[in-house]
This record gives C-alpha cells, sequence and structure tokens, in this order.
C-alpha cells in the first residue's frame, strides 16, 4: 500500500516523497491507520522493518496548527542513538510544519541545552528513561497535557533495566492517553506493562522472524579462538565491503579488536557505552560520511543506529541472545537489498549454537572455509583491475603527458611506468596477509537406524538419593553442550548415579563439556560407563537379586529405576 492511499496530510505526503517513501512496510501498513484512529497499540517487530515511521508518522500527524501548547507526544527509547535517530527521523517526517517542534533528551549530552528547547515549546520528545525522568523532576518536563506516549523497544528498555524508571514515569501522564509500545518479542514483564497501562490494544504483528534475514546471505566459520582476530581480517580482505559493522559481546573487545584493525591499516573506529557522547557522535558522523569502513560495537551501543548501505555484519562473537542475532545481521540487507553476515565461531559448543540460531530464525547459516592467501591475492587483483579500468576512462591531467615525456627521456618505458606503479601499489595491500585455517567439528546427526547408530553410556555421579529427575539431567547436558535434546538416548537413574545414552562420535565431547558442571546443585563427574569396570563403585546399594523386574522396589532386577525416551524431554 502507498502512503498516499491512508489519508495522510498534504505537508505528511510532501515529507514522505522528500524522503523517498512510497510504498509502506508491513509493519507501517498496519499500524498507521490504527494509532491515527486513536487506538492503544502493542506492535511486534524487529530492526530493519521501518516501525519508526510506524509510530513517527501518526504522531506528527496528530499535532495540529491550533493545537495547544506543551509536550502532547512522549517517545521513551533505550539508548541516547536511538532517541536521536527517532528524533532525527520525525523531523523529517515534520519538515514542511512549523507547528511540530521535536527535542531529544539524554543522558551524557548538556542539560541546559535540552531544558532551553524544552522551554521553546518543543510538543514531542524523544528520550532514554533516565533522562526523562531527571526533566521530570526538575520540572522542566511537564506532562500534564501529554496525549500520546510511546514505548520503543520496550524489551530491551526492560532489559537494560529501565522498568521502574518507565513505572514512575507512566504515573506522571494523563490516564486519559494513547499508549502505543513496539517490542521485538513479549516476555511476560512486557506483558504485565500493557496489562497495566493500556486499554484494549490492538496486536499488530509482522510475519516472520525470517522475513528480516531472507534478503541475507548468512555463513559461519570455525576457527580456533586464539586465530579469530586474523580469521576476522582476512575476511574483512577477501570480502573488501565498503561499509561494514563487526559485533563485539564486550567493551574490552570492542577496543582491542579496533586497535588490531587499524594496526593492519583498516578504517576502523569502536563504539560502546563508556564512550562519552561525543565521541560516540564523532564516530557515528565519520561512519555515516564513509571516513570509517568499519564500526566494531557492542550490542547496547548499536541499539538505534540506522545506517543505510551496510554492505556487510561481521560478528566476531556469537550473541548472548537469538534476538540479538536478528538485530545485528538486520543492519544489512534493508529496504529490499541483499546483504550479507559472517560469524566466527570456536569449539564445537558454538557451532551446536549457530546450528540452533539457524533454526530459530528459519533461515541457513552456511559453513564455509576461510579463504587462503591465493584466493585472497586473486581477489585482489580483480579489484585492482577494475578500478584501473575505471580510472582509464577519466580524463587524464595535461601534467601527465609531460611526466611521460620526462621519464622517457631517461629511457623509463609507458610499461615499465605501470608496473612499477601497480607493484608498489599490491605490495602495499598483500603484504603479511595471515594464514588462517578453518577448524573442523563434527556435529553431523547420526540415524539410530541402520551403520551409523552406534551410541555408548556416559555416567554421571549422581542420582534418585540428590534428588534428581531426568529433565536436570538432560537439561544440563543441553545446556553445556550446546547440542539438541533429541540428540541423548536413554536416561536411566540409579539410587547413586545416572547413566545417558550418547552418539559414540560425541562421548569424549560431552565429557569434556560437562567438567566443573553442577547439577541441581550437585558438582558431578562424567565419564563413559563401564557396568564391570571402574563404575561398579556406583552399583546401587538396595539393589537385589530377585525375579527379573519384581524386586522390592518394583523395578527391574538390579534395582534400577528406567526411563524410556518418551521422559527425556525437558
Amino acid at each position: 500500500m502507498r502512503f498516499d492511499e491512508i489519508g495522510l496530510s498534504e505537508e505528511m505526503l510532501r515529507a514522505a516523497e522528500q524522503i523517498g517513501f512510497t510504498e509502506m512496510t508491513e509493519i507501517q501498513e498496519k499500524s498507521i491507520p490504527v494509532i491515527l484512529e486513536g487506538k492503544d497499540v502493542i506492535g511486534r517487530s524487529n530492526t530493519g522493518t521501518g516501525k519508526t515511521a510506524a509510530f513517527g508518522i501518526p504522531a506528527v500527524e496528530k499535532i495540529k496548527k491550533d493545537s495547544p501548547e506543551g509536550v502532547k507526544t512522549l517517545i521513551l527509547c533505550p539508548t541516547r542513538e536511538l532517541a536521536v535517530q527517532a528524533a532525527d527521523e520525525i523531523k523529517k517526517f515534520s519538515q514542511f510544519m512549523p507547528w511540530v517542534k521535536v527535542s531529544a533528551v539524554y543522558g551524557g549530552a548538556a542539560m541546559d541545552r535540552q531544558i532551553r528547547e524544552l522551554k521553546r515549546g518543543a510538543n514531542i520528545v524523544v528520550g532514554t528513561p533516565g533522562r526523562v525522568m531527571d526533566h521530570i523532576r526538575r520540572r522542566t518536563l511537564k506532562l500534564e497535557g501529554l496525549e500520546m506516549i510511546i514505548l520503543d523497544e520496550a524489551d530491551e528498555m526492560l532489559n537494560m533495566g529501565f522498568r521502574e524508571d518507565i513505572e514512575e514515569i507512566l504515573q506522571y501522564v494523563p490516564e486519559e492517553r494513547q499508549t502505543i509500545l513496539f517490542s521485538a518479542t513479549m516476555p511476560p514483564e512486557i506483558m504485565a506493562i500493557t496489562e497495566n497501562y493500556q486499554k484494549s490494544p490492538v496486536l499488530i504483528k509482522t510475519i516472520s522472524k525470517s522475513r528480516t534475514v531472507e534478503a541475507i546471505d548468512q555463513s559461519y566459520y570455525a576457527v580456533s579462538s586464539g586465530k579469530k582476530a586474523d580469521a576476522l581480517y582476512v575476511l574483512w580482505l577477501y570480502n573488501a565491503p565498503k561499509s561494514s559493522m563487526v559485533f563485539c559481546n564486550t567493551k574490552k573487545m570492542v577496543d582491542e579488536l579496533t586497535e588490531f584493525l587499524a594496526s593492519k591499516g583498516v578504517k576502523a573506529a569502536g563504539i560502546h557505552g563508556d564512550m562519552k557522547q561525543l565521541q560516540r557522535t564523532t564516530v557515528m558522523n565519520s561512519f555515516k560520511s564513509g571516513r570509517i569502513n568499519v564500526l566494531v560495537a557492542t550490542d547496547v551501543a548499536a541499539r538505534g543506529i540506522d545506517v543505510s548501505g551496510v554492505d556487510a555484519v561481521f560478528n566476531f562473537d556469537l550473541p548472548q541472545d537469538n534476538e540479538y542475532y536478528i538485530h545485528r545481521i538486520g543492519r544489512t540487507g534493508r529496504a529490499g537489498k541483499s546483504g550479507k553476515a559472517y560469524t566466527l565461531v570456536s569449539g564445537k559448543k558454538q557451532v551446536y549454537a549457530i546450528k540452533a540460531l539457524a533454526k530459530y530464525t528459519k533461515s541457513e547459516i552456511a559453513e564455509k572455509q576461510l579463504p587462503g592467501k591465493d584466493e585472497i591475492t586473486a581477489s585482489k587483483l580483480e579489484g585492482f583491475a577494475e578500478r584501473i579500468g575505471n580510472y582509464c576512462q577519466r580524463d587524464i591531467v595535461p601534467e601527465t603527458d609531460r611526466l611521460f615525456e620526462i621519464l622517457a627521456e631517461k629511457g623509463i618505458s609507458a610499461e615499465e611506468i605501470a608496473r612499477a606503479l601497480c607493484s608498489r601499489k599490491i605490495s602495499k595491500e598483500l603484504k603479511n596477509i595471515p594464514e588462517v585455517h578453518s577448524e573442523t567439528y563434527r556435529t553431523e546427526k547420526r540415524s539410530r537406524k541402520g551403520g551409523n547408530s552406534k551410541t555408548v553410556k556416559v555416567d554421571i555421579n549422581i542420582g534418585r538419593a540428590h534428588k534428581i529427575a531426568p529433565n536436570f539431567i538432560l537439561g544440563a547436558l543441553v545446556d553445556a553442550t550446546g547440542m539438541s535434546g533429541k540428540d541423548f538416548g536413554k536416561i536411566d537413574i540409579h539410587d547413586r548415579h545416572t547413566t545417558v545414552e550418547v552418539p559414540d562420535s560425541e562421548s569424549g565431547y560431552i565429557i569434556d563439556s560437562m567438567k566443573n558442571s553442577r547439577i541441581n546443585g550437585n558438582k558431578v563427574t562424567v565419564r563413559l560407563y563401564e557396568p564391570t569396570g571402574r563404575n561398579r563403585n556406583y552399583r546401587d546399594k538396595n539393589s537385589g537379586r530377585g525375579k527379573k523386574g519384581t524386586n522390592r522396589n518394583g523395578g527391574y532386577g538390579n534395582g534400577k529405576k528406567r526411563y524410556s525416551s518418551s521422559h527425556k524431554k525437558r
């Protein structure tokens, strides 16, 4: 559906045309008319689907020329970057409406300047919960006339510990108001807010999670943890994206990786929560303008960064949450364009995790091998040839001919000149390419039928006496290994130990992964089960030798309680 089909004002349509908006995204088409009707809305939508316009356009439309003074709409965002981004977009929507005044308030910026903006008569305020609370307490932000409050990225605000601030802010707004909530996920805390603070909200969902990643070519590379930085550099060299983002899980890693890339001659800069606002703004402006090719960021710092033309996303660290993966790779492949996402994994557990991510996002994340030095060289030479071909199409300054004449007088031919210049360029870009090799982790599922179905048992030194249930055992195994619950077979719980059927090919990995693990508070040891060997000391004291299946425990003759495969689910 087009923007000119839903009854927007002439000024808004002019702004949409100026911005380049014609067709609405799914979340915009479903949300804008409902919000304009004045209904409360719960919008479930991922990053990169155009949700800022979904609430920003109706927020602007609802402010009329003759509206009374005062703040009419308050938009809460989890981070400074997202607040600035949302405010900038809303200013674009209202560029032909001088009566709409937008102000952004967030921590890390001068309070005095924000107070001056608010006093000038802002009627749409975008801010982070902490700074909004500061202004409310100072009475520099008055919400008595508020008509609409919007919670953007509500799940992320709760994850960052803003629940108390949000609930306190909601105490200051009129009871008769419109409440809009957008969230990528719907945890119980979000549902509690909707129940307490919204009236008969309309639930709006976009189609599937895979819709936001279907245009993105996703792949992963298994490398040893000590070679990850070199592997990232190799991937960046080989694929040569003009603009890319690298995601890390910690601020320390952002700093270290930024320094590493800069030492290799890459135009890289980092952004994380410990940086001052001026530093963050400078970095973002450099990235948007193209002065920086690579932006290294944490998940929290990257929230709200909306930069068009990001060619690739690199996951240096696996994200700590599945939704973060979608947010990360959603920075590329936007607005119908294709994009690429590369993920580095170390160890078999992370290989299982990336396969679980593929299942969660309903997309293919292909395992690939790191390119070798010869492949990188060939790729670079192709790029050089293309660039030189482009240079040959441009006008040549007159002084060039004179330079060639001087060199000819010295007995240097045009071919020698070209070879010397090309050699200098090639050697500069191809020197010190690291040799990094992909690791191989066998994680293929084995059929329980046929020749590749060999299984063994592992023995865990806790049982019924430790108040253990099958779901405790299976949950610990899945958590420690990253494997699926379906990869494990029968779980037999004895009085003082438990045996679990596992794939023979994975038994060593499972035992290593369970080192230092605890199950239901008990520290455990795991080893291969040897019924007549070293596991003998685990034999149940109450075992009987009566008739098979008729001992005093009502179990099998050896006194153990047997659980079929139907009991192994968590």
